[in-house]
């Protein structure tokens, strides 16, 4: 058996290897080249559609907005000379633009550029499912209902170089959110030109970021060169990066072990073979995976007890510790650790108190109430989730979790492409689904007002006018009073979770191999994961070791 699996995996490499005798092949590390896996696609090159993490992490390096995240994931200038001048009242912020940024058709981006891209996303014929974010803008909101005109958003460029955003009030966070992928600007004259089939491939889109697309093979590769049209291009050391879509983790362990890959996430299973290993390395994401189980397909789930019963019948430390295995921790609440502070300096996540932990007898006594005030004897539901081996691992844990402590509830499994999950998710057309955000922008809001009532983000059917109320009030009245606004998303959060229109898991992790020779690789906890502007390929450094070559 064991030498069957061996080569199984030796013809699988063999596959995936295919094609890499020439030397800018896309496992070729000549030249100052940057070589990662992602476990999934990218879902489009237009701005103001992505919903996804993968998409925005790319953006960061192919896109540039008005400011750009630091190590520390504070804004600092990009397309803008310096932070915004302030008038009426932090209401009204002016920004210099660099003269300098240009698109990879040679193009200046221009303060228009940033004035089309954001009308563009509230427009409500554009069906952007982040337009939500610009709600901040003067008259976003209404114009993304359908009740003002497009010209009437607060944005406007006064000239090339000038950009005059108009706000509904003060945000202490706005310059962090103005990084974010949906604030990206974007080439009126590419988007119209190509219209419907702007963003669908590299050759129907233009770049102002650090690296452009030179080449995406949908489910197969992408591979990035260096934007010689970049403002900063000095600053950018490396020539390429190449990524491979493997949605087998093992096989992205293989190619790093062949020096093919400089990057790539393994699973449980593998982390204990590379504990070792100099390129081992696991983080916590500012990200929670939870259950979504909407009301609206499966009529048990409005039923307070049932979806408290679902979430208290799993064992989330075991789920962490015996499929995880990579740096994630179990978690009973929405906002993730890592996202945002309490006034007096606290995570905000871990002052919240929930009644979703791990609770067999709970759980069943709510199991048999909902049956008797639902007139059933069992219970028969389907949960999508991704089609990559590691998620069917997830997934047949939770079903065994749930059906043992549950008896009568059978959890049905459907694997489905990143984009179908997502899709079936937008239109509602899910069971259950196991889902998860991460933050973009450093607030509790952030993942707080996705669970509004009929927010694009909800998917679930749920929704409370208490809750709206908070969410509102937070983001509204109580923004100058740091105290009262942090107990009202705190209040906000517990009232969601009493009620448990989803189930919490875990805090994502994630353990990778890196090569030890990436330099200046940041990761980030809000918006795109990561930056590659400032990466570099140190050949003096061993690459099994870590250690600097004799």
């Amino acid at each position: 058996m064991k030498k069957f699996k061996l080569f199984t995996i030796l013809i699988a490499l063999t596959v995936v290897l295919a094609g890499c005798g020439s030397a800018e092949g896309i496992y070729s590390d000549k030249g100052q080249v940057f070589r990662k896996v992602l476990s999934q696609d990218i879902t489009s090159l237009d701005s103001a559609l992505a919903t996804d993490t993968v998409s925005f992490d790319m953006y960061n390096q192919i896109y540039e907005g008005l400011y750009t995240l630091d190590k520390d994931d504070k804004a600092q200038p990009g397309v803008a000379k310096a932070m915004p001048k302030e008038s009426n009242g932090g209401k009204t912020l002016t920004i210099e633009l660099r003269k300098d940024a240009k698109w990879s058709n040679g193009d200046p981006v221009t303060a228009h550029d940033f004035e089309f891209a954001w009308k563009r996303v509230v427009n409500p014929e554009t069906a952007s499912e982040y337009a939500y974010i610009m709600y901040d803008l003067k008259n976003a909101e209404d114009i993304n209902m359908g009740k003002k005109d497009v010209d009437e958003l607060g944005v406007k460029a006064v000239d090339d170089h000038t950009l005059k955003v108009e706000l509904n009030k003060p945000i202490p966070y706005i310059n962090e959110m103005f990084a974010f992928g949906t604030f990206m600007p974007q080439n009126e004259k590419v988007v119209k030109k190509h219209g419907q089939q702007y963003g669908t491939t590299a050759d129907k889109t233009v770049f102002n970021g650090p690296f452009k697309i030179e080449q995406w093979r949908v489910e197969d590769k992408i591979q990035l060169v260096k934007n010689e049209d970049y403002w900063d291009k000095e600053a950018v050391h490396l020539d390429r990066v190449n990524y491979k879509v493997l949605k087998d983790q093992q096989a992205g362990a293989s190619l790093y072990d062949t020096g093919s890959v400089d990057d790539t996430v393994i699973t449980a299973d593998q982390v204990d073979k590379y504990e070792d290993n100099a390129g081992l390395k696991k983080r916590l994401l500012a990200s929670t995976f939870y259950i979504k189980l909407n009301q609206k397909t499966v009529p048990a789930f409005k039923n307070k007890d049932m979806r408290l019963a679902i979430s208290q019948a799993i064992n989330k430390e075991g789920y962490v510790n015996a499929v995880k295995n990579d740096g994630s921790e179990a978690t009973d609440g929405f906002t993730s650790k890592l996202t945002a502070e309490t006034p007096d300096g606290k995570d905000f996540a871990e002052t919240i108190d929930s009644p979703l932990s791990y609770n067999p007898e709970a759980a069943k006594e709510h199991y048999e109430k909902a049956k008797k005030d639902l007139g059933i004897k069992d219970l028969t539901f389907t949960m999508n989730t991704e089609d990559t081996p590691s998620s069917k691992i997830s997934a047949e844990y939770i079903k065994a979790q749930v059906e043992k402590t549950l008896p009568g509830v059978t959890m049905k499994i459907k694997q489905l492409p990143f984009k179908q999950r997502l899709n079936q998710e937008s239109s509602e057309t899910h069971e259950a689904s196991l889902s998860g955000w991460g933050p973009d922008y450093p607030d509790p809001l952030t993942f707080l007002s996705i669970m509004t009532t009929g927010a694009a983000q909800n998917n679930t059917g749920w929704g409370s006018k208490e809750y709206d109320q908070l969410i509102e009030d937070a983001n509204g009245k109580l923004l100058k009073k740091p105290e009262e606004r942090n107990a009202a998303m705190k209040k906000a959060e517990e009232m969601m979770l009493e009620d448990a229109p989803v189930a919490p898991i875990y805090q994502k992790g994630e353990a990778h191999l890196t090569n030890p020779q990436v330099k200046g690789l940041i990761y980030h906890q809000i918006g795109g994961d990561t930056s590659l502007k400032n990466v570099r390929i140190d050949k003096s450094i061993d690459r099994e070791t870590g250690e600097k070559k004799e």
